[in-house]
């Protein structure tokens, strides 16, 4: 198992003309639709919430963001990514697997990312 290096490279989300870009070693990858993934997600605001099981299984969890709406294009934009993932991201089609109106594989995985940031925060 790798350490995680505070050292290693990230590679910056951003969007440009309405599309989302992830940045990279060997140039920036294009992902998806901005309103697309914001709409995937559940739309353009967020609100923190912890589980009463969350709060008994982790009583030290500080709580005290819960109740605070942010911006999911914020979070998404101050998200970065490690090369792992964005070589992962690189590797995934971008054609819908169902059609015109599925998620592309690549698109599916940028949204699993970042429900997991909006969930458990950004690391």
């Amino acid at each position: 198992m790798r350490a995680h290096s505070p050292d290693a490279e990230r590679y910056a989300t951003t969007v440009e003309d309405g599309t989302v870009y992830v940045g990279g070693p060997d140039g920036r990858v294009e992902v998806g639709d901005a309103d697309r993934i914001v709409d995937l997600v559940g739309g353009p605001a967020w609100t923190i919430e912890y589980s009463a099981r969350q709060k008994r299984r982790y009583p030290d969890l500080d709580t005290a963001d819960e109740g605070l709406t942010v911006d999911v294009l914020d979070v998404m934009l101050a998200t970065t990514h490690d090369r792992a993932f964005v070589e992962t991201l690189r590797a995934q089609p971008t054609d819908p697997a169902d059609g015109a109106d599925g998620v592309s594989p690549r698109v599916g995985l940028f949204v699993g990312r970042l429900l997991s940031n909006l969930q458990y925060g950004i690391d």
